[in-house]
């Protein structure tokens, strides 16, 4: 099969391998100048940041496979810490290494924090959700699905813990979806929950290695080659110029629907409907500074968490405060931003946490970050037109925009494509004598 993947970020790396893995022949065209796609490595006034500061979680397997297939030592890249949801003056809830059911319940009944009253409500409505299988009315929300929780567990843990996996706040976002998330965390692997924060620049835990990887496999890389057109033929379907067998588009969803529109406009009316929701990620610098944990959870925002990266790896002295959901900041400009997370910096840690005044380095705004989760979301599925595949993290599936959804559906992709080839091309059969 003659494959064309346009989209080189993570569901299209996870595509290109997939494709290889099976044997066909793979062309891989990118419009920027670098793969990765959302979560890449990029410059700014001369240093290298990521474009925000991206976590994965130990219930990843299939973007921990992917990375482990190209040769990236995950355990060299990736810091693996418990999940832990600490305030900066070092209270709050964290989970044992290796989280499962037994130690997530041991968690909750340890935590001094919060009334014992509070700590059996919340195992209670766990064990609830458990014995549900983890599911729940497709137009629940999160808020309505944990309104009878004490109000320290929804704003400590529920709220924190929604925003950063579904980039949605709980008022509106997908309890069906949320409560997958939690299913494959805490039930699905153990360890499932634990925390895997890059411990190197993003470009070496993906898209670099999977640039050589496929490279060296006779994979043509085109970068800065954006698909203009994409035509059916009687057999296959032309992109610009050339014939393929199959298409998957790994582009964005806006991408997609300009480039579907001709061919099935409804499915294009529906990538073209989605709404998507901001992350601003501000990078401090603070020489000497070090914070109480590698993660740190912000209560009163407009960042919600801040990351140390000399404790992870990634250079003293740099931090990175990270804001999800951040469409209420739209219309601040850059030095406002910065100047609100300067002064929550300066407050809401203790006394002597900076030995200087920290000083801003880098800010990155990824506008259409991740889909809004919510409830009535229509998310386009994978099957475009014959021949024609989508992937992406806005793609139909049980995850919401997530390094592990954009793989998985990439994956998949592939998988339906080479289905469909084989039924197209398979020799009919003839009746026995």
């Amino acid at each position: 099969m003659r494959l064309v993947i346009i989209g080189g970020g993570w569901a299209g790396l996870a595509a290109a391998v997939r494709a290889l893995d099976k044997g066909h022949q793979v062309t891989l065209l990118e419009m920027a100048p670098s793969l990765g796609g959302r979560a890449r490595t990029v410059q700014q006034h001369g240093q290298h940041f990521d474009n925000g500061q991206h976590i994965l979680i130990g219930a990843y397997a299939q973007t921990l496979g992917l990375m482990q297939r190209m040769g990236v030592d995950t355990a060299q890249v990736l810091r693996r810490l418990p999940l832990s949801l600490t305030r900066p003056d070092g209270t709050g809830l964290a989970l044992a290494d290796r989280s499962s059911p037994a130690r997530f319940a041991w968690a909750i009944m340890r935590h001094g924090h919060w009334h014992w009253r509070s700590r059996l409500a919340l195992l209670k409505a766990s064990a609830g959700w458990a014995a549900r299988g983890f599911e729940c009315p497709a137009n629940l929300t999160v808020q309505a699905l944990t309104e009878k929780l004490p109000l320290e567990v929804q704003q400590e843990l529920v709220e924190p813990l929604c925003v950063a996996a579904l980039n949605t706040p709980a008022q509106t976002a997908s309890a069906s979806v949320f409560l997958r998330v939690l299913k494959d965390a805490l039930m699905l692997h153990k360890g499932g929950a634990d925390l895997l924060l890059p411990a190197r620049p993003l470009d070496d835990l993906l898209p670099g290695p999977g640039l050589a990887w496929l490279r060296t496999r006779g994979v043509e890389v085109r970068l800065r080659c954006r698909a203009q057109d994409v035509t059916p033929l009687r057999s296959g379907w032309m992109v610009d110029s050339e014939a393929f067998d199959q298409v998957v588009l790994a582009c964005p969803a806006t991408e997609a629907a300009r480039l579907t529109q001709a061919h099935n406009p409804a499915w294009s009316a529906t990538a073209a409907r989605l709404t998507h929701a901001a992350i601003t990620t501000v990078y401090l610098t603070c020489p000497g500074a070090r914070l109480n944990k590698q993660m740190v959870f912000l209560p009163r925002g407009p960042a919600q968490f801040a990351f140390d990266h000399g404790a992870i790896g990634l250079g003293q002295g740099r931090f990175a405060f990270v804001i999800s959901a951040a469409d209420d900041l739209e219309h601040l400009n850059r030095a406002e931003v910065s100047q609100r997370v300067l002064d929550q910096a300066l407050h809401e840690f203790p006394a002597g946490t900076w030995p200087s005044p920290p000083q801003v380095s880098g800010v990155f705004t990824e506008r259409r970050a991740t889909f809004r989760c919510e409830p009535t979301v229509q998310r386009p599925p994978a099957a475009v037109a014959p021949g024609l595949w989508a992937a992406g993290d806005y793609v139909q599936g049980p995850y919401p925009s997530t390094l592990e959804g954009a793989v998985r559906s990439g994956q998949d992709a592939v998988d339906l494509a080479y289905e469909a080839f084989a039924m197209q091309n398979r020799a009919p059969r003839r009746d026995s004598p």
